[in-house]
């Protein structure tokens, strides 16, 4: 039998739904597509498959299947944005790391490949790095992940892949819930910490001066 060639988008993937208005489904939260056993699973091809279908946002779960995320809405791509220049701009004034937008993927140890909305390495671990590595899925988990929620996201879902960024070796999460106005904060060998309406995103420790200001998270600003 042939091996499965990595393309999605003519092999008969139809996109997400959308509302009537045309955002969000509240409730979808992505495709799970599971392989047939004999359907090539290594890094390798799912670099393939991601390059060959670059308007997806495609992860692997540690069980294999190929999970397929729907496109953001308008106010949560802002909020992203938001979210990346501010972070982006402590990091080029501390210079201990680079920022990782939502189109970077990280190899875990689990096997799972997960794309966060943001993520930060530190220079010390990526300069261990070859370049060839560098210009794949990153084989290791960051040391700060945050995940911001849009409406078609599930909260069980998203606090379950922040249980896995931690169980990995992530040094901190955060997840922000906008519609709630909660963040959630997860480290290792600890219960997560839920922060009602912040006004800062700080972390002294890991994060020595960052102070983020939350208003155009919280508000998409338009």
């Amino acid at each position: 039998m042939p091996t499965p060639q990595p393309a999605l988008a003519s092999s008969g993937f139809f996109p997400p739904p959308l509302s009537p208005q045309g955002g969000e489904v509240p409730g979808f939260s992505g495709l799970n597509l599971r392989l047939p056993r004999q359907c090539s699973r290594d890094n390798d091809w799912l670099v393939a498959l991601c390059e060959a279908n670059r308007e997806l946002r495609i992860e692997r779960s540690s069980q294999g299947d190929i999970v397929i995320m729907p496109p953001t809405g308008a106010e949560t791509g802002a909020r992203n944005a938001e979210l990346t220049r501010l972070f982006g701009n402590w990091a080029a004034t501390d210079r201990r790391g680079r920022v990782f937008d939502s189109s970077t993927g990280f190899l875990l140890p689990n096997g799972a490949m997960r794309s966060p909305d943001l993520a930060w390495v530190r220079n010390a671990r990526l300069a261990k790095l070859s370049a060839e590595q560098k210009r794949a899925f990153l084989p290791l988990a960051p040391d700060v992940v945050i995940e911001l929620a849009s409406a078609s996201d599930h909260p069980e879902a998203l606090h379950a892949k922040m249980r896995e960024w931690r169980d990995n070796g992530v040094g901190l999460g955060w997840l922000i819930l906008p519609q709630d106005r909660h963040l959630w904060q997860y480290a290792p060998d600890s219960d997560p910490i839920c922060l009602q309406d912040p006004t800062e995103l700080r972390e002294g420790e890991l994060l020595p001066g960052l102070a983020l200001s939350m208003a155009g998270i919280w508000e998409a600003g338009f």
